[in-house]
């Protein structure tokens, strides 16, 4: 089954706002629509993005939790229409969602990786929206099917969890799976595992998972550690990946802040971060020019309120579009 039968193009209605603003203030004014049923993504400018929405809840219902992660996507689009735009040279697309309405969580996976891959083939950053963190195995598998085992693929994942729990045991992956599976595709591809987690707290993991996570060489920072404000530690952290990575994926989940920042997540964890705790770390990365592709999951609007998480995930996106950097010595690596 191919990846059109699971895509919705990009709403226009999004992308509106006052007409009295002036020009190219917005990104509502910006954003460009990109239905890949019929247009071919262009790079239009030396760093162009792509918005894709993972409209799907099948993983957290897979974990018996809280939904409405569906819902996600549209509700931080929204957000991120109305914030000011500081670059004259930015190009990012709206490049429509990825659906999951029939249970079919495997087939949604893949179709996002259909459509990831197109775009990096086509030298266009992803900034995927989930959805649940089961969006991070459809986004790692569009990643190393666009940039062959050559070139070491270091993962950032802004996380109070690891997301490690080895498979139910009817084989269905779900929310709580996504970075184990990618640790056991790397076994079987030979690749380096190089697994990066920020904000991870002993209270939102089982001692297995902390077993998993030594096992694979996951290496952490704790949320403790950030409140404690370890910072130089942090850079020295982000310092690392960048340095032995070629290239670099950066999930995020909105359940790593506090529910005083980001209380319309699926699993609040108490001892959250702000956002301070991440944004510099965020900037560091994007800056590094080795970042290829972002994602960021979790946010279930129903719980939400004054559009608090919606506002923090766009903010997120704003950083990721204005800190990002080109890095020119490993384009064309997949051709």
């Amino acid at each position: 089954m191919t990846w059109e039968a699971r895509y919705l193009p990009p709403d226009p209605i999004t992308w509106q706002g006052r007409s009295d603003v002036p020009a190219d203030s917005c990104f509502y004014q910006q954003v460009r629509l990109l239905n890949l049923l019929v247009d071919e993504p262009a790079k239009t400018a030396p760093t162009t993005f792509a918005l894709l929405g993972f409209k799907c809840d099948e993983g957290v219902q897979r974990d018996l939790r809280r939904t409405g992660a569906f819902e996600g996507p549209p509700a931080i689009r929204q957000r991120l229409a109305k914030l000011p735009i500081q670059k004259a040279n930015i190009h990012c697309y709206d490049a429509g969602n990825i659906i999951c309405t029939d249970h079919d969580l495997e087939a949604s996976q893949a179709a996002l990786a259909d459509v990831i891959a197109l775009l990096l083939k086509h030298d266009i950053r992803p900034i995927v929206i989930g959805g649940g963190h089961e969006v991070a195995w459809g986004h790692y598998q569009g990643i190393v099917r666009a940039y062959p085992p050559k070139n070491r693929l270091g993962i950032i994942n802004f996380d109070a969890h690891f997301d490690m729990h080895p498979l139910q045991p009817s084989g269905r992956n779900s929310a709580t799976t996504p970075f184990y599976q990618i640790a056991v595709d790397h076994e079987i591809q030979q690749r380096h595992f190089d697994y990066n987690c920020i904000g991870i707290q002993h209270a939102g993991n089982i001692r297995q998972s902390f077993e998993i996570a030594k096992k694979y060489n996951t290496k952490l920072i704790l949320a403790d550690e950030m409140h404690q404000g370890l910072q130089e530690k942090c850079f020295d952290f982000i310092d690392r990946v960048v340095d032995e990575n070629d290239i670099i994926y950066m999930s995020m989940s909105l359940d790593v802040f506090s529910p005083a920042f980001a209380p319309g997540v699926g699993t609040i964890q108490p001892l959250g971060l702000n956002p301070w705790h991440v944004i510099p770390l965020l900037r560091q990365a994007a800056a590094s020019g080795k970042v290829v592709s972002y994602d960021i999951a979790e946010h279930v609007p129903r719980y939400d309120i004054d559009h608090r998480t919606a506002k923090l995930a766009a903010t997120l996106i704003y950083e990721i579009i204005h800190h990002h950097t080109e890095n020119h010595h490993h384009h064309g690596s997949w051709k």
